[in-house]
């Protein structure tokens, strides 16, 4: 049960070590340090007051004997989310049923307003459980420890002409993930304190300072430059690196980077990322990649660059592995890393970046308002998937609309996604932040494709005498192994096979 402190009940959010629940966090603590820390997540966007009163009420449930019971050793099952739901949208119509998704969810999920889905009753059937029969009543002690407003408002949200109901879902998103960062980061602080650890601390370095090291790096690579001619690669490299680092002062947005393969896209990206970032108050970068293949070598290029501030690089994707870290706080503090997407730069895979964004799971949600503040860099812009398309597009848009995010398509072939080039409904507004895109084209040209027809055997092995260096694809082992031996009678040196 409850305890009784001066005639005052006191009920528990969750229990120590003690039965008489003596050591445990009291409701009101757990309520009201949720309420301040969801407050402060959504900072970025503008919906302190919002997140403030989900926080207030997501454990609203908990004001029950019937819990009280359960957190001292009762086996029964007790709904302690529903009843905070049915509070905000009862007391503030719109804005409370937005909440009361919110509120309803951050155990199970986010659930559909009418229809089932992901074996959860949905949003009205929830707001219709009656207390005292499906749910446990209240104790009215919760109106004199929790005081809530007469009315909400809505932040001041830029509307899109095409969906505006996209963007409610998107900002409901928001709030959910605000709480349930909250909930979660408050609920394991308790338990560390009860274990004689400090609260979970992220320290990390500024993005001023990871710039210092970045272009101490820079440097180092301008050092050996100065030997080369003027017109080579590296050449060419620093003058985009240069140029597009002067776009930085732009205002936030969307960008393009056109640089074509061997342009020094991965410097730069970062480079013009930090500069904008620090040139606009942002907080972190996050570094979004198609393939996992490619994923660790630019986390590894990052961190590098960054010398003795590496750990600032935080990799989330599913190749990664953490038993290559020295104990178990090293991996404590990625694994919140991962979840909340704290770290100055993060470097993600597209599937784990988008798939959060249209996540329902409290785990996929947490980090997303994370998100909010940031430059994105979206590398190989053109792999995203023809058939998300119109939702990928519209949260890139959102993004940069409402949450202060700027984000980068980083591609040597970008696709035709602006209303310009005649896409419908398409992106306006896209700064090119590379010089003269085509005219790079030219200069890194390095390759010519050229069609010499059917060939035979005999007219392979031609040129294979005549070339420095030739690779040659046939579609069987067979063959490969045919023309590999002839190779051999003829004495090449240096003739392999290469096979599966």
């Amino acid at each position: 049960m409850s305890t009784q402190q001066s005639n005052q009940t006191v009920y528990y959010a969750h229990s120590g070590k003690l039965e008489d629940l003596s050591d445990g966090q009291t409701l009101l603590a757990h309520l009201s340090k949720v309420s301040e820390m969801a407050e402060q997540n959504a900072h970025w966007f503008g919906a302190k007051e919002l997140a403030k009163y989900a926080g207030l009420l997501h454990d609203l449930g908990k004001y029950c004997p019937e819990f009280q019971r359960r957190l001292q050793g009762g086996k029964i099952r007790v709904d302690h989310a529903t009843a905070g739901a049915q509070v905000a949208a009862a007391r503030w119509q719109l804005m409370g049923k937005l909440l009361a998704y919110c509120i309803a969810g951050h155990h199970a999920g986010l659930a559909n307003g009418i229809d089932e889905g992901e074996q959860r009753s949905n949003l009205d059937v929830r707001l219709k459980l009656e207390p005292g029969k499906d749910i446990p009543h209240l104790d009215p002690i919760w109106q004199q420890e929790i005081k809530l407003p007469e009315q909400l408002t809505m932040p001041e949200l830029t509307y899109h002409k095409i969906w505006p109901g996209f963007q409610l879902v998107f900002f409901t998103r928001m709030i959910f993930s605000c709480l349930v960062d909250a909930d979660r980061k408050d609920t394991n602080n308790y338990y560390r304190r009860l274990e004689g650890k400090g609260n979970a601390e992220s320290n990390y370095p500024p993005l001023s300072a990871l710039r210092e090291r970045f272009n101490t790096k820079l440097e180092k690579i301008q050092q050996n430059l100065a030997t080369q001619p003027p017109k080579s690669i590296n050449q060419l490299r620093q003058r985009i690196l240069d140029h597009s680092r002067k776009q930085a002062e732009l205002r936030l947005g969307l960008f393009s980077l056109t640089v074509p393969t061997g342009g020094g896209k991965t410097y730069t990206s970062m480079a013009f990322a930090l500069d904008h970032a620090i040139a606009h108050q942002l907080r972190r970068i996050i570094y979004v990649i198609p393939f996992t293949s490619i994923i660790e070598q630019n986390a590894k290029v990052f961190r590098e660059a960054f010398d003795d501030l590496a750990d600032a690089v935080v990799e989330h994707h599913s190749a990664f592995d953490d038993t290559k870290l020295p104990n178990n706080d090293a991996r404590d503090t990625l694994k919140l890393a991962m979840e909340s997407w704290n770290a100055p730069v993060i470097v993600t895979t597209a599937v784990q970046f988008f798939e959060s964004l249209f996540g329902d799971r409290p785990s996929q949600c947490r980090k997303l308002h994370n998100i909010a503040g940031s430059v994105i860099i979206l590398d190989e812009a053109q792999t995203l998937p023809l058939k998300l398309l119109r939702p990928i597009m519209a949260a890139i848009d959102e993004l940069a609309l409402n949450y202060q995010c700027s984000i980068v398509l980083c591609t040597a072939t970008q696709p035709a996604l602006k209303k310009a080039e005649g896409f419908i409904n398409g992106f306006e507004d896209v700064h090119e932040i590379s010089p003269d895109p085509l005219a790079l084209f030219t200069e890194l040209e390095r390759v010519t494709v050229k069609n010499i027809g059917e060939q035979t055997d005999e007219q392979l092995l031609t040129h294979l005498q005549e070339k420095e260096q030739v690779l040659i694809i046939v579609n069987n082992r067979r063959h490969a192994r045919s023309l590999y031996d002839s190779m051999k009678k003829l004495e090449l040196e240096g003739a392999l096979i290469l096979r599966p």
